[in-house]
């Protein structure tokens, strides 16, 4: 695990944060992570290994990894919440509920520009390949038009998966 390479996990995360890290790590890295922070015995691990190599699921294993490293720093409790809340997210497409808000100009305000300006993209180049590849979302809905304006309001706005923000236009 390393800062530098964004792989790493902080024991004073939130447990939905643990959780989300440890699930989005590569089904090859998760074995380094089994023999490194599961206390699980070495045999355990080498028959999970087994059970992954004769078909079932590396989301399986990496849950139980995930909800071990979770209730280890948090509690039992916290570990299945956090499932839960991953599932939701991820499976059936819920938003969360803690997301950043953002207060922005005068509307009307392009997409491209409320993206970089709530914090969701780096550069217009990148919020412009998100609205072309279909990854942005406003209040649910898919946006395909480069050169929506919004009205003033507020919105729930979406960058792929995990990005996500409560934009306010004035």
């Amino acid at each position: 695990m390393s800062k530098s390479k964004g792989n790493y996990i902080g024991i004073t995360e939130s447990p939905d944060s643990m959780f989300g890290k440890l699930m989005s790590i590569s089904d090859t890295l998760m074995w380094k992570y089994f023999e490194l922070l599961s206390f699980r015995s070495m045999d355990d691990i080498l028959q999970l290994q087994k059970q992954v190599a004769e078909g079932m699921n590396p989301r399986d294993t990496k849950v139980a990894l995930a909800q071990e490293i979770v209730a280890r720093f948090h509690s039992r409790q916290a570990a299945q919440d956090a499932l839960a809340s991953f599932e939701a997210r991820f499976r059936d497409g819920a938003i969360p509920e803690d997301m950043p808000e953002v207060q922005l100009g005068a509307a009307p305000l392009g997409i491209l520009k409320v993206l970089r300006e709530a914090g969701l993209v780096a550069s217009g180049s990148e919020a412009q390949r998100n609205v072309e590849q279909g990854g942005v979302r406003v209040n649910g809905d898919r946006i395909e038009d480069k050169s929506l304006q919004l009205a003033a309001g507020t919105y729930v706005v979406q960058v792929g998966k995990r990005k996500f923000a409560r934009v306010t236009l004035t």
